[in-house]
């Protein structure tokens, strides 16, 4: 069998290392339009390894989770990727959101996650400058790694297992034998596995898959401390509305050590809108525009309250001051540099107008699309290519 994977993010990366382990002489073949892997959001993400507390137990997301922390720890000691197991904290800023820890606990321990409710005297034990109201809920297992490196050492390993890339070509249109590429490079396969993350919709819709959906782009952008001191020695989080997938302005150390406090959830405006007018597609910006104020209009799911109170970040004394309420202390003048933006490729409903929070994979036996593949999707990688495969290539073989 020969398979063409679209995107070489972390999900298409995965899916087609599950591809060669259930079959080894599966001809694999991943179209990236950028020259490299891992250019958007699996190279440019907070490299938060999750512990899966978070989600409802019937979800696809508590399972991937759960084992993706595992998998990519794993994954790490045997490939020689630095760790760092630095744990996480969520607290409470009063008494309303103490049912907000204890509702996170509940989801951890019905997913089998490593987590626990300790007092304000254990969490000065683990990070004296935290502050928390009375309680707050602590996860040994969350760690952050290099995502970048992690996708490169990945494809590598393809490589040597026969993998074949094409980069710098993008996907044009189905043809009745596989895709055609901007360059007019025909790529014949016997089925399609659309992993295109910010274009998974365009491309299933070319497939007749995806009609409800569309694709609405939120930038995410943290602020790095350059301090001497860092303010915290865990990843620091508040509690968050669990009715959006946003969880809020949190602290996070990085792989080498450093403190960033982030991210931003701002409304983008076309699926590329990183920095100023680079890269503007009007296609977009129309359409997704469009929608937003429709949004707007709705204030569905608190889209409104959402996207102003997300334009205010831009602010960094307003951002610096969303983090500091979760902490004794902090030298705040040190927050100086804006990371490198990322954006979030979140799935709407155009029916309903609300945000798909869960995996969503749409198929037949010519195509696979992978269509909601938000946070923690790097996270849940592994697990969830290995589930693809044997759902929707290899079922019958079960």
């Amino acid at each position: 069998m020969t398979y063409t994977v679209i995107g070489s993010g972390v999900i298409g990366l995965s899916i087609a290392k599950a591809i060669k382990a259930h079959e080894p002489d599966a001809e694999v073949t991943i179209v990236e339009k950028e020259l490299k892997e891992a250019m958007h959001s699996s190279g440019r993400n907070s490299g938060v390894l999750h512990a899966g507390f978070y989600y409802s137990a019937d979800s696809l997301k508590a399972r991937f989770t759960r084992d993706g922390n595992a998998a990519w720890r794993v994954f790490c000691e045997e490939n020689a990727l630095v760790i760092n197991k630095c744990g996480k904290v969520v607290v409470a800023k009063d008494a309303t959101e103490l049912s907000g820890i204890e509702e996170l606990y509940l989801r951890g321990i019905r997913n089998g996650v490593d987590v626990r409710i300790i007092d304000e005297d254990e969490l000065f034990l683990i990070d004296p400058n935290v502050k928390t109201y009375k309680k707050a809920l602590h996860s040994p297992d969350t760690s952050t790694v290099d995502p970048s490196m992690i996708c490169h050492v990945l494809k590598q390993k393809l490589e040597n297992l026969g993998v074949k890339f094409i980069f710098g070509d993008a996907y044009v249109s189905k043809s009745e034998e596989g895709i055609v590429l901007k360059s007019g490079r025909a790529v014949k396969s016997d089925k399609v596995i659309n992993c295109a993350g910010l274009y998974a919709d365009k491309i299933a819709h070319d497939f007749g898959f995806g009609k409800h959906y569309t694709i609405i782009p939120f930038k995410g952008i943290y602020l790095k401390y350059s301090g001497m001191s860092s303010p915290v020695r865990t990843n620091v989080y508040p509690v968050p509305n669990l009715k959006n997938p946003f969880l809020g302005v949190h602290y996070t150390i990085t792989v080498e050590g450093m403190v960033k406090i982030g991210p931003t959830a701002i409304p983008a405006f076309w699926r590329e809108n990183y920095t100023g007018m680079d890269g503007i597609s009007f296609r977009e910006l129309w359409s997704i525009v469009g929608y937003e104020l429709k949004l707007f209009i709705k204030n569905a799911f608190g889209f409104r309250t959402l996207a102003i109170e997300e334009m205010k970040k831009y602010n960094k004394n307003y951002f610096v001051s969303l983090a500091a309420s979760l902490v004794k202390q902090l030298d705040g003048i040190n927050f100086r540099e804006w990371s490198k933006p990322g954006i979030r490729a979140q799935l709407l409903n155009k029916e309903s107008f609300e945000l798909v929070q869960d995996f969503v994979v749409e198929a037949d036996e010519y195509s696979i699309h992978v269509l909601n593949a938000v946070s923690p999707a790097f996270t849940a990688a592994l697990p969830f290519g290995e589930w693809v495969v044997k759902n929707y290539i290899f079922a019958d073989k079960r």
